[in-house]
């Protein structure tokens, strides 16, 4: 399985929160499934974290290398990607997540997130 994460996904996975369901904590560890992250998600941690909305356990810095140790590509934003947020319907209105929902449509990636708009986008999602 291929599957994206939702920025509050990594967030959990990164901390060890136990907000985190055991089967989305299962698939992210699985090696078999292939696991990203938008660049979008970093570039939202990096933009909470700098207005102190969100403080991390460890170091900004440190993300990179916890990505490495855990196999979660980054994936990055291509104009396919664009074309599909002009599209959407606006029942979420996070400029983040929407393009998170549209890269995970585009790519045919499962979304591991909790949040509720999502199912709105599409039925590939796995949480509980």
């Amino acid at each position: 399985m291929q599957l994206l994460l939702d920025t509050h996904t990594f967030i959990w996975f990164i901390s060890g929160d136990q907000a985190l369901p055991q089967r989305a904590l299962s698939a992210i560890k699985d090696t078999d499934n292939k696991c990203y992250i938008s660049i979008a998600s970093i570039w939202e941690i990096a933009l909470k974290s700098s207005l102190k909305k969100l403080e991390l356990k460890s170091d900004f810095d440190n993300i990179i290398d916890f990505l490495a140790e855990n196999d979660i590509e980054i994936l990055p934003i291509n104009f396919a990607h664009l074309q599909r947020v002009i599209t959407l319907e606006f029942h979420h209105r996070d400029p983040f997540d929407r393009i998170i929902i549209a890269q995970g449509l585009v790519e045919n990636l499962t979304i591991i997130t909790k949040d509720e708009n999502f199912p709105s986008y599409t039925e590939r999602l796995l949480w509980k």
